[in-house]
């Protein structure tokens, strides 16, 4: 089975405890392997997520704004 990597970028966040909440957000999305966060505190950090099947932005960008937290658009 192939593995999928989706990088995303994420504002708001500030400390290890926003990259916990967001990180356990984002593994809960059904196929996510593992997800590596870039924490860049008060400016906009990356996420790397790797998973198992297709995940799309707007999955990641739920689980994002359900940890209190902000996508920011890669498109565009």
């Amino acid at each position: 089975m192939s593995t999928t990597t989706l990088t995303v970028d994420i504002a708001g966040m500030t400390c290890g405890h926003c990259v916990a909440s967001v990180t356990e957000e984002i593994e809960s999305i059904a196929g996510v392997e593992s997800v590596d966060v870039d924490l860049n505190a008060g400016g906009v950090s990356t996420a790397r997520i790797t998973s198992a099947r297709e995940i799309t932005e707007a999955q990641v960008g739920e689980a994002v704004a359900e940890a209190g937290y902000t996508l920011v658009s890669n498109n565009g």
